[in-house]
């Protein structure tokens, strides 16, 4: 049986466990957030800040890259929840996303099978039934029917195929969309342009024309930063106390200067607080006296074969 919440499984015993009674206490499910939720808690910091101020003021599109977990997308859900503008129109990038997939979608085939069932009955068919918007057309249509902007995410925008950045040059300078299967066309009203936040994790470089049309923002670790999340999420890990926290901020950020190929990000670091949370029975004292070689549930912070050898093995330790 476990000897807690946490302990569920034990290597050593053969007997099954009630799965629905016991997995119901997790504490992940008393936390699980949208990004709408978290967006109160989200802690700009002064350039990026000014960096959204930037492309309010210019109505360009504002990129924003760093290191996995620092909370690019969270910034889209930020913005939008600041300046109450509704939920976000979220696009999440994918390596097969062509940048009509932002635009419209047309249904060709159920077209042409409505057509062909139709066959010689009167008048043609509507075009329109067959067009569907998608979220930088719902954006501009939205805005001219509520009378406000509209924010629109471009999530990981550096898995795109090459040329997606700069197939959506048009539209994102000029906030006019043409479907040509329905010769419609909107523009979007200078008042109410969308709002387009453009995130990347940087995997690789985007082209130039597409750079020099946007605001750009890097989002720097550093330990500062941190402490301002951390002082955001003070009542989520409340039952860690503050002296553990501080012990496991200065053990992650050791972690973070071993060279390892992947470095533990923000997000490892709540999720592996979130572990010792609800694992429970950690002291600072006793936190503080292992290595890193020895810390508890490093597989939530170090993600690649090489580098947990290496801390295992106190290789590079410091």
């Amino acid at each position: 049986m476990p000897t807690s919440d946490f302990d569920l499984l034990a290597s050593n015993s053969p007997a099954q466990i009630e799965g629905k009674l016991a997995l119901g206490g997790r504490p992940c499910l008393a936390r699980q957030r949208s990004h709408e939720d978290e967006a109160p808690r989200f802690v700009p910091g002064d350039e990026l800040a000014v960096a959204i101020n930037c492309a309010l003021c210019v109505g360009d599109p504002l990129l924003v890259t760093g290191d996995p977990g620092t909370g690019k997308t969270q910034a889209a859900y930020y913005i939008a929840w600041k300046l109450k503008l509704g939920e976000v129109l979220h696009f999440q990038v994918r390596s097969v996303s062509q940048a009509r997939d932002l635009l419209y979608s047309f249904d060709t085939v159920q077209y042409f099978h409505e057509a062909n069932v139709k066959g010689g009955s009167p008048g043609p068919l509507d075009k329109k039934k067959f067009r569907k918007k998608e979220v930088l057309w719902e954006a501009i249509a939205s805005a001219q029917e509520e009378g406000k902007p509209r924010v629109v995410l471009i999530d990981e925008i550096d898995k795109a195929p090459r040329d997606f950045p700069n197939d959506l040059l048009h539209e994102l300078d000029q906030m006019r969309i043409t479907c040509p299967e329905t010769g419609e066309q909107v523009v979007a009203e200078s008042k109410n342009r969308p709002i387009v936040v453009i995130t990347s994790n940087s995997e690789r470089r985007l082209p130039e024309p597409f750079l020099r049309r946007c605001v750009y923002h890097h989002i720097e670790f550093t330990p500062a930063w941190l402490d301002q999340i951390l002082e955001s999420r003070k009542e989520e890990f409340q039952s860690l106390g503050d002296g553990v926290v501080r012990v496991a901020m200065d053990k992650f950020l050791s972690l973070r200067e071993k060279g390892l190929r992947k470095i533990p990000s923000t997000a490892e670091f709540l999720v592996w607080l979130r572990v010792l949370a609800g694992a429970g029975g950690i002291e600072a004292a006793t936190l503080q006296n292992l290595d890193l070689s020895r810390l508890p549930y490093l597989g939530a912070l170090v993600k690649d074969h090489g580098d947990l050898k290496d801390v295992r093995t106190g290789k590079g330790q410091r």
